[in-house]
């Protein structure tokens, strides 16, 4: 008989923290809970969040009458160490180190996946892993370049969920993913949007460093001098939180609660009228600049995240996006599975887990 696996994932995002139990690839329980930006933005940094965020975990475990003794495995979604390939990666003292102090310039609540999965694993003495964490890097040379001498646009994106459904779309097509070109779109409380090359993500919006749409919790693309302008009159700081926590629907609203901002749209509100079709303008603008990516030949545009069961951003995407691609709706998220099923592949020896190697994959040209 197969050895039965229980493992606990934990996934922290921008606005929720959703928690699973997997017996091998039953999913026993699932839970996501929401934190609208006032409670998060009472930490001065995400790191802050950690003990508040495990204690969501506990609660977890107890509400569903689970004893933490009984997990075999923790699994953590990562980010914010030095960029990596895609895959299973081992969480190990370094990685947690490197994630804690943002090795990889960013910071993002996924990097409490990992440093929940380490915490718990070193306490209970099990292994623990984390799956394609949000800064793969796998972007062309030319994705990188800027107009400024040595400063490069980095790959941070939800490369989890994204990889997931394009893996999906890929079987539904009967193609293997490394088979086919797409432009994947998260959205949610942070909105990402990739070209996918034949397996790799080429290029793509970095959502939590001021590129692409804005989102519930993020303020997008800026003019650079506007930009410039905002830092010297209020900060460094603050603008490094409106990129990752307070931008977006916070900074016009002062709540990341999208089911209040289209309560709003729905009654009529200019200002959240304009705002929510303005997010989804942006979107659209970043999914024409994707498929400039793939010249054109895109087999599908994947709509997916926690947003997309609104349905006017569906339909005001394919308004002007459907002239690229099929547009195909992949709603929620696939990311709990996606880590469970990797580990589970690991575990059972039908793939290999990599170590962190503490280098990022791209560090600036030799020119």
């Amino acid at each position: 008989m197969d050895r039965i696996y229980r493992m606990l994932v934990i996934n922290p995002g921008s606005t929720s923290t959703k928690i699973s139990v997997f017996e091998n690839r039953k999913n026993l329980f699932t839970d996501s809970i929401f934190h609208d930006a006032p409670e998060l933005l009472a930490y001065k940094t995400v790191s802050d969040q950690l003990p508040m965020r495990r204690k969501v975990v506990m609660d977890f475990l107890s509400a569903h009458g689970i004893d933490i003794n009984d997990i075999d495995v923790f699994i953590g979604r990562g980010g914010c160490a030095y960029s990596q390939k895609e895959g299973v990666m081992r969480i190990d003292r370094r990685l947690y180190e490197d994630t804690r102090d943002d090795k990889g310039g960013s910071d993002h609540p996924a990097k409490l996946g990992v440093m929940m999965a380490y915490q718990l694993g070193t306490e209970y003495g099990k292994p623990m892993f984390t799956v394609d964490p949000t800064n793969v890097d796998e972007f062309e040379d030319v994705a990188r370049i800027t107009g400024i001498a040595g400063v490069y646009r980095r790959a941070q994106s939800h490369v989890l969920n994204q990889k997931g459904v394009a893996k999906l779309h890929a079987q539904k097509l009967g193609k293997r993913y490394d088979e086919c070109r797409f432009i994947v779109c998260h959205i949610d409380g942070g909105i990402t949007v990739n070209a996918h090359k034949y397996g790799k993500m080429v290029d793509g919006t970095e959502g939590a460093g001021g590129e692409g749409a804005f989102t519930p919790t993020r303020i997008g693309s800026v003019p650079a001098l506007e930009l410039a302008r905002y830092v010297k009159d209020n900060g460094e700081k603050k603008t490094e939180e409106l990129c990752s926590r307070s931008g977006g629907f916070v900074s016009h609203f002062g709540t990341s609660d999208s089911n209040r901002i289209h309560k709003l749209v729905e009654e009529g509100d200019r200002k959240a009228i304009l705002v929510w079709n303005a997010m989804i303008y942006q979107i659209a603008k970043a999914i024409g600049e994707m498929a400039a990516v793939l010249e054109g030949d895109v087999d599908a545009i994947i709509l997916t995240g926690g947003l997309v069961r609104f349905r006017d951003i569906i339909d005001g995407i394919k308004k002007r996006c459907s002239f690229i691609a099929p547009i195909e709706v992949y709603p929620g998220e696939v990311e709990q599975e996606a880590m469970a099923y990797s580990v589970l592949d690991v575990l059972e020896g039908k793939e290999e887990a990599f170590d962190y190697t503490g280098q990022p994959v791209f560090s600036g040209f030799a020119f």
